[in-house]
């Protein structure tokens, strides 16, 4: 990494991080861990960002993009007014977005996407686990796989035929005990069919706890922290500097966009489109419950994730595009709510209620890679719902990125040039 931290044509050879998230937080926190200066600018308060609500499940089973024609087949009993988790409340106010997941839903882009995508998912647990192996907090890593259970015979059949059959990478899945069967339906009020119990997949102990830890080990570590908007980028010669809301500005050797759905106005500063949106997620998340100290749990009837963490039981779902600045759907919270209720979990006292958006590109891959117009200026945004997941394998992406000229090689299927085709 010697080449990168001894460069100094821009202003000072530090490396500014846009954006406070898990993905940005772990590209930091990987270049000052290889002894790069290092500033995070954060524009966003603690928990507001996915990386805070998220259910904390390293999801390296998801191998297969979204973006396909079996998603396609699969909406009309996925849909939140038919009592599934999927809503477009404004589908005209997205309708190029949803123009290029229909085309991204080809099955030729779909099977170069899931390609690509294996490939930093077989990496995702064990960038984690060295990650934060460096840092001396090791236990903040679960491995131990996540169950998936089924309430009728026909979701099981459907939930057999599509995790059985299909591409889960580096995972393993084998049918769930029948003792681990008896012990959840003893503590549910409705009946279990079956389940499968997956190997490979992990779970980080808190999400809050491990935002801290990342940006704890920044700090102790020399890493510089700036809570503060982001105006935009300037944009001159080939180069681009960062302006603040306050106006102040401020210059780098290199500048990493990882701002979530925020990345996409700031690419466009650089005249570089990035068709992102905001993809919200919903949770609630009690802090006394009886819950058992077991792996993640996945309701697929419900399409909820049940996880326990070090400060409470979170129960999360749905997939909501939306536009900006669209309040939080109440109605999901409140469905939420009934699936806890006919459950049966043993919770007690209101929950935390929280809402926060995804940043999602039509091909459900994420965008690394270099921009084509200012030469000091990388990014690594549109993670989806594996921005958890792909944080620490992306952040030893971006280190190569910034230090090989031929680095992007590695990440070509994440350029963002894809959308220009």
């Amino acid at each position: 990494m010697a080449a990168l931290a001894n460069r100094q044509d821009g202003a000072d050879g530090r490396v500014v991080v846009i954006g406070g998230g898990v993905v940005g937080l772990a590209c930091a926190l990987r270049l000052r861990l290889a002894g790069v200066d290092c500033l995070v600018i954060d524009p966003m308060h603690d928990g507001q960002a996915a990386s805070w609500g998220n259910a904390g499940h390293i999801a390296i089973e998801q191998v297969a993009p979204l973006a396909s024609w079996a998603t396609l087949r699969s909406l009309p009993r996925r849909w939140f007014g038919r009592g599934g988790p999927v809503d477009v409340p404004r589908p005209w106010s997205i309708a190029p977005w949803l123009w290029q997941f229909l085309r991204a839903c080809s099955p030729r882009r779909h099977a170069a996407g899931q390609q690509a995508l294996r490939g930093l998912l077989a990496d995702a647990v064990p960038a984690w686990r060295r990650l934060l192996q460096d840092i001396g907090r090791p236990g903040l890593l679960r491995e131990e796989g996540h169950w998936v259970v089924w309430e009728s015979a026909d979701s099981e059949r459907r939930g057999l035929a599509a995790w059985l059959d299909g591409d889960i990478g580096e995972a393993r899945a084998t049918p769930l005990a029948d003792r681990a069967l008896a012990m959840l339906q003893a503590r549910l009020d409705l009946p279990l069919r079956a389940g499968l119990c997956f190997e490979g997949s992990a779970q980080v102990s808190d999400t809050g706890k491990l935002m801290r830890a990342l940006r704890e080990a920044l700090l102790d570590r020399g890493g510089q922290w700036l809570r503060a908007g982001v105006a935009g980028l300037a944009h001159a010669d080939g180069r681009a500097g960062i302006v603040l809301d306050d106006s102040r500005r401020i210059d780098a050797d290199r500048i990493l966009i990882a701002a979530g759905p925020g990345s996409r106005s700031l690419m466009a500063d650089l005249g570089e489109h990035a068709p992102l949106i905001e993809e919200r997620g919903y949770h609630l998340q009690w802090r006394n419950h009886d819950w058992p100290d077991l792996p993640p749990l996945v309701f697929e009837d419900r399409s909820v994730i049940l996880t326990r963490f070090d400060g409470g039981l979170r129960l999360a779902g749905f997939v909501e595009f939306v536009p900006p600045g669209l309040p939080p759907d109440v109605r999901k919270w409140q469905r939420l709510r009934a699936h806890a209720v006919a459950l049966g979990l043993p919770v007690r006292g209101e929950p935390e209620a929280w809402c926060g958006a995804r940043p999602t590109l039509p091909d459900y891959l994420p965008a690394i890679g270099r921009s084509r117009t200012a030469g000091n200026v990388c990014y690594a945004f549109g993670h989806q719902h594996l921005g958890l997941t792909l944080a620490a394998v992306t952040a030893d992406r971006v280190l190569t990125l910034l230090d090989d000229p031929e680095g992007a090689s590695a990440v070509a299927p994440f350029d963002l040039q894809r959308f220009a085709d």
